[in-house]
């Protein structure tokens, strides 16, 4: 379906590929990896057209038909939500748009109403549109958002809506530049259950671990400006990637032996005229050599023994009978919950469910309407929170922003743990102030991981993290010391650190006495249908 030919791209004086090569066949599933920068949201818009390579071929069948799924979402101009589910081809958006004009006008006889009429039922239209709405219903849509102007609704659920077009249309590659950034948890799983059973080929980049074990047959990494190819599962591709790194050393270490065996009998017989032969072989030898290059070893997870709280009561905090609302819409009502020492509990449910509220009451950042809230005597209250530059010092350097949060840490020790969270060498002087948001975020994080309270609350910590972040995030929690109470739409985090869950919607708290499989086999969630008989 798609090849790849002796590709190179350069890009700010840096070489992105050097003469590398990929392939991608009909119905095959592939995740795209590396570090962040190495490129592969530029190979995307490459393969798709929008840059070019310096050298090589992007050779696609003239046959098959290509959905892109952006990191953002463009200007859904008036569109409703449905019509943008039903816009599976430019010419079918434009009639869905004419008939609605033409209906809100009462104009049903006109050459353009019927013309549009006409590329509606070509496009198998009234098919579509029952397709639409189940689709639309598994990523979490309500009956009365489809008609709602998508102006109205966050870029995230803009998002949803464009990839529901996507799967609508079912193109025969669909690339997904990180599809699951915009989703809440039942959505992911949904996802994730419909990809299984997708018919075309899938070629992604995403951060989420679980979502590619469950889907992906290939894995291409980009290392050294080069396309390599692992077959299996992204847990095979870092089983097979570190083999690889072992045998390259291997082979880098014989011929560095080979090299100096040949350099150390030049040097000795140089001058005797008896082995002039032999010298002169061993030089043509040196010569023709193709010298393997050191490899590098692949990014570890830095593993750095974060101070532990201070010891806290058994009970931690606890809510009794508690009402919250939003204007006139009641989110909670008598909610009665208990956290104790030790607790590592993980709200799930819908987006909209009120688990950002509930975790808001938790951290006392909003004010309850009724009920009390009773905080440990010697509790003391992180909250990791969706806004997370609140509690950074603009005119610090990162560095200085890490040290001033635990004035014993070393500055090796800070430097190698900011390391482990995407902050290089040059980016720990960076200003506070200069930082992007997702940089703002990640070191917003190591601020609590370096000096952690005794509970910590946090909402979609794992925003902004690569893998490898993710990972280290999940060890400094794993030996966490004091009570979690968190809110994630990653799978493998949350399997990694949660031993409860907690089940939010309408207002109803349902608890779970185990982590996300124990959840998820007690609830019925995989057992249940619902949107999946599209």
């Amino acid at each position: 379906m798609l090849t790849i030919k002796n590709l190179t791209k350069a890009h700010a004086g840096r070489t992105l590929f050097y003469e590398t090569e990929l392939v991608v066949n009909w119905g095959e599933r592939i995740a795209l990896v590396g570090p962040n920068g190495a490129g592969k949201s530029t190979l995307f818009r490459m393969i798709r057209g929008e840059d070019s390579p310096d050298e090589g071929q992007i050779v696609m069948d003239d046959y098959a038909v290509v959905g892109y799924l952006p990191q953002e979402a463009g200007d859904p101009s008036d569109r409703t939500v449905l019509e943008i589910a039903m816009s599976v081809t430019p010419d079918m958006g434009e009639a869905i748009r004419t008939l609605r004009e033409c209906e809100a006008k009462g104009d049903n006889s006109s050459d353009s109403y019927a013309h549009a009429t006409d590329t509606f039922i070509s496009h198998n239209g009234y098919q579509l549109e029952p397709k639409a709405k189940k689709i639309l219903k598994g990523l979490a849509f309500r009956d009365e958002d489809f008609n709602r102007p998508a102006r109205e609704m966050s870029g995230g659920w803009v998002m949803r809506a464009h990839l529901a077009q996507l799967l609508v249309a079912e193109p025969d590659l669909l690339m997904l530049d990180e599809p699951t950034n915009h989703l809440d948890l039942m959505s992911l799983l949904w996802l994730r259950r419909y990809l299984l059973n997708y018919p075309g080929a899938i070629f992604m980049i995403s951060h989420d671990r679980d979502f590619m074990d469950e889907l992906v047959e290939t894995v291409y990494d980009i290392e050294n400006a080069e396309l390599v190819r692992y077959s299996g599962n992204y847990t095979r591709f870092l089983e097979l990637k570190e083999q690889r790194y072992e045998l390259q050393l291997a082979a880098w270490r014989n011929q560095q032996r080979e090299i100096a065996h040949f350099e150390a009998f030049i040097e000795r017989f140089r001058s005797v005229a008896s082995k002039a032969a032999q010298v002169q072989s061993r030089i043509k030898q040196l010569e023709k050599m193709r010298r393997i290059e050191k490899p590098r070893q692949a990014r570890k997870i830095f593993k750095f023994i974060f101070p532990q709280p201070p010891r806290s009561m058994q009970r931690v905090l606890e809510l009794e009978k508690v009402g919250q609302s939003y204007g006139e819409r009641r989110i909670y009502k008598n909610l009665d919950l208990l956290i104790e020492r030790g607790d590592r509990i993980v709200l799930v449910g819908p987006n909209g469910a009120g688990k950002s509220t509930l975790l808001k009451v938790l951290a006392g950042v909003v004010p309850i309407d009724a009920g009390k809230r009773i905080v440990g005597t010697t509790t003391r209250i992180g909250y990791f929170s969706q806004m997370r530059s609140e509690n950074l010092t603009p005119n610090f350097t990162v560095l200085e922003e890490i040290m001033k949060a635990d004035p014993e840490l070393r500055e090796e020790e800070a430097r190698a743990v900011l390391g482990s969270f995407m902050f290089r060498r040059q980016d720990v002087d960076k200003r506070v102030e200069v930082l992007s948001g997702g940089e703002k975020s990640r070191l917003s994080l190591v601020k609590f991981l370096v000096n952690p309270p005794n509970l910590l609350l946090m909402d979609e910590p794992t925003t902004h993290l690569d893998l490898m972040s993710v990972e280290a995030l999940c060890q400094a929690l794993k030996n966490y010391q004091g009570t979690l109470v968190f809110i994630s739409h990653d799978v493998h985090f949350i399997r990694s650190l949660a031993e409860k869950t907690l089940h939010i919607n309408h207002g109803t708290v349902t608890p779970y006495a185990g982590g996300y499989d124990y959840y998820l086999e007690k609830s019925g969630i995989l057992n249940d249908q619902t949107a999946m008989d599209v």
